[in-house]
């Protein structure tokens, strides 16, 4: 299916890619992993021709089709389905073309290919892969304008889904997915008639859904056979085969050279001892073989002791002014809570956390925090919190005005950033470096509690793992919302849901959710939304567009400005490829330049704000 051979390809003067090589096999399906910033990425990229290698080949079956999730989410007035049932270009094609046909034979043509491609059964297939994302029917032939940012890439990834390419590119397709949702694409991968290349770093989903891993390393490609575990047990073994030939060959080496060392000057042994150098010379050790950990996280201990419960909730309920999400929730939290909680993404868990941090009011009940709590809160959003022309050192300064540099650096340290990082402004810090110092900076010093929204969306699997050591070595409670099984089950001890408009406990372990969530989606259960009043849950949804119009505004306005940005940029680099702009006068072509840059400068401020904005309406679709 996929044919790379000797690529190379380099950015900004650094080597990405270097000769690597890689044969993935027709309908096989393959996980990607590797450091962040590696150049998964930018691999994919090159695989679909959006850029070019610098030197080396990529083939791909001439008639197959690669599909990939859009980098621009639908957002117009085509309703969900709509547009993911036009990811079929064929089916598309012929329906529009059956309408207006007048030949018999074509007619007949069209008909049978239609037929031969299920096109009778389309809408269905495209419902069912919606309602595995989280769309229920009512948000199916809503308008993708009115959904966030997160929800408009979920239309995406069920658009290239639907579309069923024959080598399907995934890039990190559970970052906009809640538990179940990525349960569902977890079984849908794994039946996946085609080939799949799958960025991601959930350790489950790379387990149960491929049976290849392709992993980047040094500049080159690896593929392995099975699953993730098995690659990380296969890759051990070799490191352990490939060190210890090392260590033999280097000992051998040695005693050869204490041979020529001791025997060059004699003449009698002069031939034994050349001989022995040319030995040596042939032999050439492997490389060493060596883990490149990650980071470790580590947290401040919980500066005070706190009674048992330290909170408890009795018949609270909470929400957005009167917009009530929550109701009844009677629960309690102990020093020594170690809570996961999940459910459907729009059922309050982060109204939850946001109500615990005190960032929401309670409408009803009543809610006792301990007055010596404090806690420390992660979510997606307070990315933003962080100052994006400081640098991380200033962010430490500011927390620790009278020690020297030297302490705050090593503060830093722990929080996994190397010195480099250390002097580079937030804003050019990867997501996370940036996830990894909020989450110092929230626990500076030391609360009693963590409440942590989807901690691991821009943290590899090594990455991930310290995070689980450093959680599980803290001393104050958890309270975790997460897509990643793996964080849950190795750092939690209890799963509480949000369903139904409340918080309550799960009797059942999550193996058991998860085969009911499958089961229930494989029976085409409708769930509690959708067996709810119709009415009102359109007089809500109606509500809740108009509470959420200006910010969806604000997007739209920085959307439009993109494509008019775009389209200027566009121009001029069609004047900046034309050879005679080049046997011009020289200030028409420095003026396209400074243009040019000016425009590109605009685009990213905006793409920037444009970003900013969808996670903040995102964050307010979630609740």
């Amino acid at each position: 299916m996929l044919n790379i051979t000797n690529l190379t390809y380099r950015i900004q003067g650094r080597v990405l890619l270097e000769e690597a090589g890689l044969v993935l096999p027709d309908g096989v399906k393959a996980g990607f992993v590797g450091k962040n910033g590696t150049g998964k990425t930018t691999l994919f990229h090159l695989i679909q021709g959006h850029i070019a290698a610098d030197s080396g080949s990529i083939e791909v079956n001439k008639k197959a089709r690669i599909g990939a999730v859009a980098q621009e989410a639908p957002a117009g007035e085509e309703t969900v389905l709509e547009v993911v049932l036009a990811a079929d270009k064929e089916r598309t094609a012929l329906l529009k073309e059956a309408e207006t046909a007048t030949d018999p034979h074509r007619i007949g043509d069209i008909h049978m290919r239609l037929a031969d491609i299920d096109a009778h059964t389309a809408e269905a297939r495209a419902s069912s892969i919606l309602k595995g994302l989280g769309f229920e029917h009512d948000r199916q032939n809503a308008p993708t304008r009115e959904l966030s940012g997160g929800w408009r890439m979920r239309v995406a990834l069920a658009a290239v889904l639907f579309s069923q390419p024959d080598l399907l590119l995934l890039d990190e397709p559970t970052n906009y997915l809640d538990l179940e949702g990525t349960l569902w694409l977890e079984k849908y991968l794994a039946t996946y008639p085609y080939t799949v290349f799958l960025i991601s770093h959930d350790r489950d989903l790379l387990n149960k859904a491929v049976n290849a891993i392709v992993h980047l390393e040094h500049r080159k490609l690896t593929f392995y056979k099975g699953n993730y575990d098995t690659f990380e047990s296969t890759r051990r073994m070799q490191m352990e085969l490939n060190n210890k030939t090392r260590e033999k060959t280097l000992e051998q080496i040695a005693h050869l050279q204490k041979f020529v060392d001791r025997f060059k000057a004699k003449a009698t042994k002069a031939k034994q001892a050349q001989a022995r150098v040319k030995m040596i010379e042939k032999l050439k050790p492997p490389e060493a073989m060596f883990d490149e950990h990650a980071a470790p996280f580590q947290f401040q201990q919980p500066k005070t002791e706190l009674p048992t419960p330290m909170i408890t909730l009795d018949k609270v309920s909470t929400g957005y002014g009167d917009k009530v999400i929550l109701r009844n929730v009677t629960q309690r939290i102990d020093p020594d809570a170690r809570i996961a909680l999940i459910g459907v993404n729009g059922n309050g868990k982060s109204t939850f956390a946001k109500l615990l941090a005190g960032d929401i009011p309670v409408i009803d009940g009543a809610l006792r925090i301990n007055k010596k709590l404090e806690i420390a809160h992660f979510a997606q959003h307070q990315m933003d919190k962080l100052k994006p022309e400081q640098t991380p050192l200033e962010h430490v300064a500011e927390l620790m005005p009278l020690d020297n540099e030297t302490k705050r650096r090593s503060r830093l340290a722990q929080m996994g950033l190397t010195t480099s990082r250390m002097d580079t402004k937030a804003k050019n810090l990867s997501g996370g470096e940036r996830a990894r110092l909020l989450m110092g900076l929230i626990t500076f010093s030391g609360p009693s509690m963590m409440i942590l929204d989807e901690p691991t969306n821009h943290l590899d699997i090594d990455s991930r793992d310290a995070l689980v050591y450093a959680l599980n070595d803290y001393q104050g409670a958890v309270l975790i919302i997460s897509h990643d099984r793996h964080l849950i089950e190795a750092t939690c001890d209890t799963l509480w849901i949000a369903e139904n408009g409340t918080i309550r406990e799960l009797d059942e372990d999550l193996d058991s959710y998860q085969r009911n969530i499958t089961s229930n989606k494989d029976k085409g259960g409708s769930g509690a939304a959708a067996n709810g009043d119709r009415k009102q849950s359109r007089q809500e949804a109606a509500a809740r567009r108009a509470e959420l119009a200006p910010l969806k505004k604000k997007i739209s306005d920085a959307e439009n400005k993109m494509n008019r940005l775009r389209t200027e940029i566009d121009k001029i680099e069609a004047q900046l490829a034309d050879p005679k702009v080049y046997n011009g006068p020289a200030d028409k072509l420095i003026a396209l330049g400074k243009d040019k840059a000016r425009f590109a400068g605009d685009l990213e401020a905006l793409e920037e704000s444009w970003l900013e904005l969808s996670a903040e309406l995102e964050e307010a679709e979630r609740v």
